[in-house]
């Protein structure tokens, strides 16, 4: 009988994968997402030190305040402009994508097309 692996084991997988391609710098840091059932979440890390520069979520009180829902395209949308203005206070204007191994489509293209029109470039 043939076994099929979760989603959940495929998509981590998929990000190890491409973890082993790209790092985040000093210069040009990574732009990590994370996307649950409920919430969003993006961070800035410098993977050269292991710091986490720049972080949001829609767990956050001022964001969770502009938000109908926190689940949804639009939440993801708003959670990039939100990223996007906190890197661009820290000094960081240009980064490396890392979608964290899920598909580049719905929440995920939003937040990304969000924070490339606040600013950041990748």
């Amino acid at each position: 009988m043939v076994s099929k692996k979760s989603r959940a084991e495929v998509r981590q997988n998929k990000h190890r994968r491409m973890r082993n391609r790209f790092s985040g710098t000093a210069v040009r840091p990574r732009l990590a997402v994370f996307r649950s059932n409920n919430h969003m979440y993006a961070q800035i890390i410098d993977d050269t030190v292991g710091n986490t520069l720049v972080s949001a979520s829609t767990l956050q009180k001022d964001v969770k305040a502009e938000l109908k829902k926190t689940n949804d395209v639009e939440a993801a949308a708003y959670l990039g402009t939100v990223i996007a203005k906190k890197a661009l206070e820290k000094g960081i204007d240009e980064v490396v994508f890392d979608r964290g191994g899920f598909i580049y489509q719905g929440k995920i293209q939003a937040l990304a097309d969000a924070a490339r029109e606040a600013g950041l470039k990748f």
